[in-house]
Order: structure tokens, then C-alpha cells, then sequence
């Protein structure tokens, strides 16, 4: 029991401890990228891949269906043969920024997650959609790594410990896309 009581504790403290203004920051871009019609793309490896495909999943099929035209979110996360082609092909730092050099473009956001902050791949990718013209969002934990050095804004769970910041990652997933929803006066059931 002391175990269960400590990680929740460990967990809500770092909840408490996020930066709001941060959070705001991003969920303003996110709903001006929705009325301007840009594209957002979302990356991860691992437990953060997982959250990149379940938030774009969120913002794209819920904002999507009940908002006044489609969320253009893509999670590059989820195309499995692309990603290892590129991997096989090329280098596995690449599979990512191959595919922005398909689509992202100037207005767009790209959403950087990375526990470390330090995914060669992820970093990759920022850097293209950085010199796109993209505007770039990481969400990372420790102290940022590097990823909090080149994204234009930055959410970062100050822990050493991976899973409380995979925790917290896929709350500001939800956070954010409940703030949308807020924010196009969309009644919360929708959400389900």
C-alpha cells in the first residue's frame, strides 16, 4: 500500500507543479492551428509514440466530427512500413522528418514528445519543421534535454522518472484536447 499511496502522491505532486501558463501556450496554438486549417503532426518512440497516436486519434476524430471542418492531425507514429523503410533505407533518425518532408509547411505545429528530450529522431524531425517554418511543441520530462533547446515552445515534467512523465504527457493530451472542445463550446460528452 505504501507503494500505491507514494506513486500517486509522486504523480499528483508533479500535476500540481506543471506550469499553467506553459500549458496555455499550447493549447492557444492548437485551437488557432484548428481555425486556420493547419496541419499538426505528433511524434514519440515508445510509451511516446503510444501518446502521439492516441492524442491525434482524440483531436482528429472528435474535433473532426463535431467541430466546423476536420482537425488535419496526423501521428507519424502510425504507419509501421514507412517508418521501418525509412529505418531500413536510410537511418532510424530519420523516420520522422521523411515524412514532414512530405507534408508540413509553414503555419503548421508539430508536437515533439519525448521523455528524455533527447530522441535523435525526434530532434530530426524538429529541426526540418523547424526550418519549414513550423511552429514546434516539445513535451518532454528531466530537464527538457535537448529537444527543450530547439522547440519554439516547450512543456516540460520536471521528474527523473519515466513513467510519471508518460503520465503526465498523456494528461496534457487530454488536457489539451478538452480545452478545444471548451474552446468550440462543444458539449464534454462528445468526448467519449
Amino acid at each position: 500500500m505504501d507503494m500505491i499511496d507514494a506513486y500517486l502522491k509522486n504523480v499528483a505532486g508533479l500535476i500540481s507543479d506543471t506550469s499553467r501558463s506553459d500549458l496555455m501556450v499550447v493549447a492557444d496554438i492548437l485551437v488557432d492551428a484548428y481555425k486556420s486549417d493547419a496541419q499538426v503532426f505528433i511524434m514519440g518512440n515508445g510509451g511516446s509514440a503510444s501518446t502521439a497516436s492516441h492524442m491525434a486519434c482524440d483531436l482528429q476524430k472528435t474535433i473532426g466530427l463535431h467541430g466546423n471542418r476536420k482537425f488535419r492531425v496526423m501521428a507519424l507514429t502510425d504507419s509501421s512500413p514507412l517508418m521501418t523503410a525509412w529505418a531500413n533505407d536510410f537511418d532510424y533518425s530519420d523516420i520522422f522528418s521523411r515524412q514532414l518532408e512530405a507534408w508540413v509547411g509553414p503555419g503548421d505545429v508539430v508536437i515533439a514528445i519525448s521523455g528524455s528530450g533527447n530522441s535523435k529522431n525526434v530532434l530530426k524531425a524538429v529541426d526540418y519543421a523547424n526550418k519549414s517554418g513550423a511552429t514546434s511543441i516539445g513535451m518532454s520530462g528531466f530537464r527538457g534535454g535537448q529537444l527543450v533547446g530547439i522547440c519554439h515552445y516547450n512543456i516540460v515534467v520536471p521528474s527523473n522518472d519515466m513513467q510519471h512523465i508518460e503520465d503526465l504527457h498523456m494528461v496534457f493530451a487530454h488536457l489539451l484536447f478538452r480545452y478545444i472542445l471548451d474552446e468550440m463550446h462543444l458539449p464534454e460528452d462528445l468526448a467519449a
